[in-house]
């Protein structure tokens, strides 16, 4: 299926955007953006395909979902150092690409730092949180306390077997029930994610999700096929690509 509604009026798709119906607001995390020139100082050399795919993929959701409003919760972009020219040109032509459809909130991650010398070219400010729909959306770094919350930050994702290649990662959303704590994928598809299956509640990078109930957490990956719901996290532990 394309999509499935995790709670009434939210709905997460496979496009790794969650939208929230009241309001027609998209939400979604971490771009990343300039990840291959960070990569690249480090020496390593990868495609600098990021930007071009992330601009595309919001095009396309764009059109399909229709917001009035478009959340980026956390994470921009990539490097923590002060933004070079050409990142900088990358994030204001994204921005004002995204202006043109909706409204635009840029919630503040952890990557962030220095964004709003660049987001002040366009009159937006960063926040660290915004309310919307009785929900709290916020990048997950840090945790306001407040329920039900919306957060990025954690990559979450599962590993499927597959004996010719040794294995993939699908990204997924998390939704821990209990604790009213929604976790989106990253929108960029450089970043591979964080296993869920072999990490235990207090190796979560997100204070929210640390000793919380996440094996009872519901687990909803995303691919080109669509929303696959895959049950609880505690009773995910052999999850295997069929020949």
């Amino acid at each position: 299926m394309e999509s499935a509604e995790i709670l009434p009026g939210v709905r997460v798709f496979s496009d790794r955007c969650l939208v929230i119906r009241e309001g027609r607001v998209m939400v979604i995390g971490d771009l990343h953006l300039g990840y291959e020139r960070a990569l690249e100082e480090e020496g390593f050399y990868l495609p600098r395909i990021n930007t071009g795919t992330i601009r595309d993929a919001l095009n396309k959701a764009i059109c399909r979902h229709e917001p009035s409003t478009i959340v980026l919760l956390g994470d921009i972009k990539h490097d923590f150092k002060r933004t070079r020219y050409e990142a900088r040109e990358e994030i204001l032509s994204l921005i004002r690409m995204l202006r043109t459809a909706a409204d635009v909130v840029v919630v503040r991650g952890n990557h962030d730092n220095f964004i709003q010398n660049v987001l002040s070219e366009e009159g937006i400010l960063a926040v660290d949180h915004v309310d919307v729909g009785g929900f709290r959306l916020e990048h997950g770094h840090t945790d306001s306390g407040l329920r039900p919350v919306i957060i990025g930050h954690e990559h979450p994702s599962v590993k499927i077997r597959d004996p010719l290649s040794g294995g993939i990662k699908m990204a997924c959303f998390l939704h821990l029930e209990k604790e009213g704590i929604i976790v989106l994928p990253p929108f960029s598809l450089l970043s591979s994610g964080t296993d869920l299956v072999l990490s235990d509640p207090e190796s979560f990078m997100s204070p929210a999700c640390r000793g919380a109930d996440t094996d009872s957490a519901k687990v909803y990956g995303v691919s080109e096929m669509g929303v696959i719901p895959l049950g609880r996290l505690g009773e995910i532990s052999d999850l295997a690509l069929k020949k």
